[in-house]
């Protein structure tokens, strides 16, 4: 089954909530990259908040999520769009550290306990919105809870989860989003804080083959889910060569002559997805006709 993720409104419409399998989304990611256990979790748990997040958006609006702690791992960043397409990498993909306590992947030492969250959402105005909070955890999910309730202050619980075969390819991906509207009351918050404290880790129902749906109902309780709509959710990548090309002419006439005169051509990889870009001589020096 492809990778896919489902809008829902609980409790008489007083709740917002999301739901997402990524389990063949981050594999490509941790195919591309060649990411470790603990550096799959990490970029994992982000990409699966992130394409969550995305959703949220409309038309062809986009978010940036970027993850910078003090841990081995560096920063993490991802893209997202309203559209369920995610791509994403990580500074250092073979971080890899022993166990937990709890016998998990140590995804909080990998990513720091100190450093920021930051979302940059692109809704096609003048100025981008920005917020960032500071790292609550290092585990991510409880990092975009406190961002959601701080920074656009919607009280939410985020549960994103990835498992690793010893072969370092992906067991199971997902996650999911519960959101309190303004209308919701007392008793709708103890029921749902109640059954957060009862169900099973969000990597582990995926594992045991829960759609995305009774992910939610398995959140939220059976017959207080309203399914709204799914979405196709796939690792995808905007890169082209033409788009770095426009690149190597932003560079100059300078720039483009050195390439030309050093090595008589020119690579550019994405550090999204990997893809490697090669511009011959003749490539070069229309580039450079271009840039004049």
């Amino acid at each position: 089954m492809s990778d896919y993720m489902v809008r829902a409104l609980a409790f008489n419409d007083n709740v917002r909530a999301y739901a997402v399998n990524t389990t063949d989304t981050v594999q490509e990611a941790q195919g591309r990259h060649y990411t470790w256990p603990t550096a799959s979790a990490a970029l994992g748990r982000t990409m699966t908040a992130g394409v969550m997040m995305g959703a949220m958006l409309k038309g062809d609006n986009n978010l940036t999520v970027k993850v910078e702690g003090n841990g081995p791992l560096g920063p993490i960043l991802v893209d997202s769009n309203a559209k369920g397409q995610v791509r994403g990498y990580v500074t250092n993909p073979q971080t890899h550290l022993d166990l937990n306590e709890q016998g998990k992947l140590d995804v909080r030492g990998a990513v720091g306990t100190e450093g920021s969250l930051t979302i940059v959402k692109d809704l096609g105005m003048r100025d981008n919105f920005t917020g960032q909070v500071p790292l609550v955890s290092g585990e991510l999910g409880e990092d975009f809870t406190y961002y959601f309730a701080s920074s656009e202050q919607v009280p939410s619980s985020v549960g994103v989860g990835v498992l690793v075969n010893p072969d370092n390819t992906i067991l199971a991906a997902g996650g999911f989003i519960v959101q309190l509207m303004p209308g919701a009351d007392d008793s709708t918050i103890d029921a749902i804080e109640k059954r957060l404290k009862s169900i099973p880790p969000i990597s582990k129902m995926i594992q045991d083959g829960l759609s995305p749906e009774e992910v939610l109902t398995t959140v939220l309780g059976e017959g207080n889910v309203r399914f709204l709509d799914t979405m196709p959710v796939s690792f995808t990548c905007k890169c082209s060569k033409e788009r770095f090309g426009t690149i190597i002419i932003s560079l100059g006439t300078e720039e483009i002559q050195d390439m030309i005169d050093e090595d008589g051509q020119a690579e550019a990889q994405c550090h999204f997805c990997q893809e490697t870009y090669r511009y011959d001589k003749q490539e070069l020096e229309a580039f450079l006709a271009e840039a004049k």
